[in-house]
């Protein structure tokens, strides 16, 4: 693997690489806080302060790929003269290719999202707030091992139609839809699951909201193998939103690639001409939002293969009626 980053390194003309904790941090085999430095005749090599990783860098160094969540006082301690870019351009399509053991262990943090979930449908709904049932999921990730949750999301009623809503205090009801997932790092490996319930029974029409963001899911989940683009994938989405008539309420991504970080390339956007390969693993999130009225997105995790794409969570995202 490093032969193939220095291989990287060369064509980028890149003397080497500064990370932080970060995805591309754990990819080299970082652990810890700290620094990993990375050249053409060393070793990924441990530095303890900016400082420290500095006197790492060949003094005839002259392009420096630096970690892309480098904080701006840390870029300024390494005192880099030479050009300063970002070891993304060697490493992400690197990272975007996953061998055999990467992607049993996105499995097994897919398997265990998954879990969380089913036993979501399970806990008493009613009367309970946003946050506190946010708080409830964020306690039960932990309990399934989790090493890091990262994100925790329940939105009840109008709420399912913002993209970027933060769990509050708003009660929930019979008649609310319900937009939950779940989003962490088991075993250095990130998945998100996300599920559509409703409270008692569903309001009016959305059900047949919901069959659309299921269509478009089944359709980019058929048209994931190795071949393809991510543009594409994304397109033949957009196009199950787009001829159902709600073209101008679809989220703004139908999926983008998941693995050491929650949100890595390939992105199934227009413009991303990423050519699928196997192995790759992606997020599927379409999503559909009516403002002031509800919203559904619904989120699995895939793997790209020759025969074809799998679904790597398990539990059916089917329509679920919580009646407790």
């Amino acid at each position: 693997m490093i032969d193939e980053v220095r291989l990287r390194m060369a064509e980028e003309g890149i003397d080497a690489l500064v990370l932080r904790p970060s995805p591309d941090f754990r990819y080299l085999g970082g652990q810890g806080d700290g620094y990993l430095v990375l050249t053409h005749d060393r070793p990924p090599t441990a530095a303890a302060e900016p400082l420290e990783a500095a006197a790492l860098i060949p003094p005839s160094a002259r392009r420096v790929g630096v970690d892309p969540e480098m904080r701006a006082w840390e870029l300024f301690s390494l005192r880099v003269e030479a050009e300063v870019v970002l070891a993304s351009a060697v490493l992400a399509p690197l990272r975007s290719r996953r061998g055999p053991a990467e992607v049993a262990a996105t499995e097994r943090a897919a398997s265990a999202a998954d879990a969380v979930l089913l036993m979501a449908r399970e806990l008493a709904w009613f009367g309970t707030t946003e946050r506190a049932m946010a708080r409830r999921l964020w306690a039960m990730m932990v309990e399934t091992g989790c090493e890091e949750v990262l994100s925790v999301l329940v939105a009840a009623g109008e709420h399912t139609a913002l993209p970027r809503h933060v769990p509050c205090d708003r009660v929930i009801n019979p008649g609310d839809a319900l937009l939950v997932s779940v989003c962490g790092r088991w075993g250095g490996y990130c998945s998100e699951v996300a599920r559509v319930f409703a409270v008692a029974e569903p309001p009016e029409d959305f059900e047949a909201m919901y069959s659309v963001v299921l269509a478009a899911q089944h359709a980019a989940l058929d048209a994931l193998r190795p071949g393809v683009t991510a543009a594409e994938v994304g397109r033949i989405a957009r196009e199950v939103i787009e001829g159902s008539g709600y073209g101008n309420y679809a989220g703004p991504r139908p999926g983008r690639g998941v693995g050491l970080g929650p949100d890595e390339a390939p992105w199934l956007v227009p413009g991303d001409e990423t050519v699928l390969t196997s192995g790759m693993t992606v997020c599927l999130e379409p999503s559909i939002y009516l403002p002031e009225l509800f919203g559904a997105r619904v989120a699995d995790i895939a793997v790209c293969a020759p025969q074809g794409a799998t679904r790597l969570t398990t539990t059916s995202p089917a329509f679920y009626v919580i009646d407790h």
